[in-house]
């Protein structure tokens, strides 16, 4: 097992600028991660900067409150995969799972996985705002949906990843998608956590640092 294969580079700062985006194309390029997870406005020079190499470029729609509507997340969608996305993470519509309103919730990440063509949809639940009930029930639409991912966390909310959220959600989903574990987690000893307790991805804007304690472990 390689570390550096469970990660997303991230930089999701709103004032990330374009010389930064590039440090973390290169560092990723080095350090071989899985992907590096951008805001939609930077996909393009993203995968420019990844062109040739094995690292995806990840962007992130409907992005950090989930609260826009099916169209808006897909027409993101669309524009951020004709620029180069390779996978998309999307925020769901929090407040209708809330209000129980489970059918708006499908129906917008359908339109996501729709737009996405053949890039791959990670469903952010936003975990920190959910019952334990309401993130089984996340994850069950998401299943439903065709999501080829889950994901705990937006990383600007009121929480991030938990040992204990990961684990439910491996358990809501089985074997039938991959679990992404982001926010909060910046060293080695939370990251192996996490992947124990069933995360397939781990989103992070500390790789290095990890990849670094991992190559001290041994």
């Amino acid at each position: 097992m390689r570390i550096q294969d469970y990660i997303d580079h991230t930089l999701l700062k709103p004032e990330a600028t374009s010389s930064q985006i590039i440090q973390i194309c290169t560092e990723a390029k080095k350090y071989e991660f899985a992907s590096v997870c951008v805001n939609p406005y930077y996909a393009s020079l993203v995968a420019g900067q990844l062109k040739g190499s094995k690292v995806k470029t990840c962007v992130v729609t409907g992005f950090p409150l989930g609260a826009t509507s099916k169209e808006v997340k897909a027409f993101e969608t669309e524009t951020a995969v004709k620029a180069g996305a390779e996978e998309i993470d999307m925020v769901i519509n929090i407040g209708a799972l809330k209000s129980q309103d489970y059918m708006v919730v499908e129906e917008d990440i359908k339109a996501v996985k729709s737009a996405a063509g053949k890039a791959s949809v990670k469903v952010i639940i936003e975990t920190c705002l959910l019952t334990d009930e309401e993130k089984i029930k996340a994850c069950t639409i998401a299943l439903d949906a065709g999501a080829d991912f889950v994901k705990t966390s937006t990383g600007f909310s009121t929480g991030g990843a938990t040992i204990e959220d990961v684990a439910l959600m491996r358990k809501t989903v089985g074997d039938k998608t991959g679990v992404k574990a982001s926010g909060g987690i910046r060293d080695y000893k939370t990251c192996m956590a996490m992947i124990e307790a069933g995360a397939t991805r781990i989103g992070t804007s500390s790789g290095i640092k990890i990849v670094e304690e991992s190559l001290q472990a041994k």
